[in-house]
C-alpha cells in the first residue's frame, strides 16, 4: 500500500475504526488502484500516478466529472474525495470488466450507444475536450521533455489540419464525453454497460466518443455501421466519415500520449510500442482510398 495511501486512510472519517482490507488492482496505465473493503463493503480507491500532469490529466476536472457521470447513472458514485492527494474512492461496480472480444458480440453496440446516450444526455463537465488541442499540448510536451516521436509525425500536421477543417464545416453540438473508452473502461453490472475514468472526460463532438471507442475496441466496418444506427437512429455518409476521421484522430492523438509515458511512466508496459502502433494505423488511414472521400463526406457533401 502506498504511503499516499495510508496518510489518506487517516482522515477519511467513516472508515475509522472499522475493519480493512486492501487489495491492489492490475491493469491501469496511469494510476495505482485498490480494492478496499471497509467491514466488507467493497470500494476502488484510485491513486493517482506521478507526473500525469504531463499527460494533460487534470484532477480538478477528472473529479467534476465523475460526479457528473454519475448523477447521469452511468458512472460510479464518487464516496469520498481528498483533494490534497488527489485520491478518489468510489463505488465498486459489482459486474465484468469487459475485452474486447467480448464487445464484439452483436448485440454489443447497441448496449454500448445506450450508454454513451445516458452520458451524452447528462449534466455538463467542467471542462472541453479537443483532440486537435491535445495534440498541440502533446506535441510542446515532446519537444520540451525531449520525447521520441514516431518517424514522420511532423510531417502528417498538415493533414491532421485538413481534418480539423473539413470537420469544423458542419460541427456537431459537444456533448459530456468521457472520450477513452477502451474496453476494460466498459463494466458490464448485468444490466447496463457503466463506464468508468474520467481522467480525459470533457465535452466534445460525440462522433469523437463513438471514433475513439471503435478505434479501440477494433471495429469493423459492420460493426462502425452498427453503433452509429444504434446511436443516431440511422446511418449517412456524414456522420459515418465523422466517426472514421475521429477514428484517425483517436490514434494521432494517443500515439503521442503512449510516446511520453514510455519516457515517464515507471509502469512495466511497452509504451512505445503501443505508439508505433497506433501511429501506423493512423498513417494507414490517411494514405487509404477511402481517406479523400471521408474528407468530402464530413461536410455533407456527396
Amino acid at each position: 500500500m502506498s504511503s499516499i495511501l495510508e496518510k489518506a486512510i487517516q482522515v477519511i472519517p467513516m472508515w475509522h475504526g472499522k475493519d480493512l482490507k486492501f487489495t491492489p488492482m492490475t491493469g491501469g496505465l496511469t494510476n495505482t488502484n485498490y480494492r478496499v473493503e471497509v467491514d466488507g463493503i467493497p470500494y476502488f480507491v484510485r491513486v493517482p500516478g506521478e507526473s500525469t500532469e504531463l499527460l494533460a490529466v487534470d484532477r480538478k476536472n477528472e473529479y467534476h466529472n465523475s460526479k457528473a457521470a454519475a448523477q447521469a447513472g452511468i458512472g460510479p458514485e464518487v464516496v469520498f474525495y481528498l483533494p490534497e492527494h488527489s485520491i478518489m474512492v468510489l463505488e465498486f461496480i459489482d459486474g465484468e470488466t469487459m475485452s474486447n472480444e467480448k464487445l464484439q458480440s452483436p448485440e454489443m453496440p447497441t448496449r454500448i450507444a445506450k450508454s454513451l446516450k445516458m452520458l451524452h444526455a447528462g449534466p455538463r463537465f467542467l471542462t472541453d475536450f479537443n483532440m486537435f488541442r491535445l495534440t498541440e499540448y502533446y506535441l510542446d510536451i515532446c519537444k520540451d521533455k525531449e520525447v521520441k516521436i514516431p518517424d514522420g509525425y511532423p510531417e502528417r500536421l498538415p493533414t491532421v489540419n485538413r481534418i480539423e477543417e473539413a470537420m469544423s464545416i458542419l460541427p456537431l453540438p459537444t456533448v459530456p464525453c468521457n472520450n477513452d473508452l477502451l474496453a476494460e473502461n466498459y463494466i458490464d453490472d448485468g444490466n447496463l454497460l457503466r463506464l468508468i475514468d474520467f481522467e480525459y472526460s470533457g465535452n466534445n463532438d460525440p462522433t469523437f466518443e463513438l471514433g475513439n471507442t471503435c478505434q479501440e475496441l477494433g471495429y469493423d466496418e459492420a460493426r462502425i455501421q452498427d453503433l452509429c444506427t444504434a446511436y443516431f437512429g440511422h446511418t449517412t455518409k456524414a456522420m459515418l466519415a465523422r466517426m472514421k476521421l475521429n477514428m484517425i484522430m483517436s490514434d494521432v492523438g494517443w500515439a503521442l500520449w503512449a510516446a511520453i509515458q514510455a519516457k515517464i511512466s515507471k509502469i512495466d508496459y511497452d509504451f512505445w510500442g503501443w505508439a508505433i502502433e497506433r501511429w501506423s494505423r493512423a498513417e494507414d488511414k490517411m494514405d487509404s482510398h477511402e481517406f479523400p472521400n471521408w474528407l468530402i463526406e464530413v461536410t455533407g457533401k456527396d
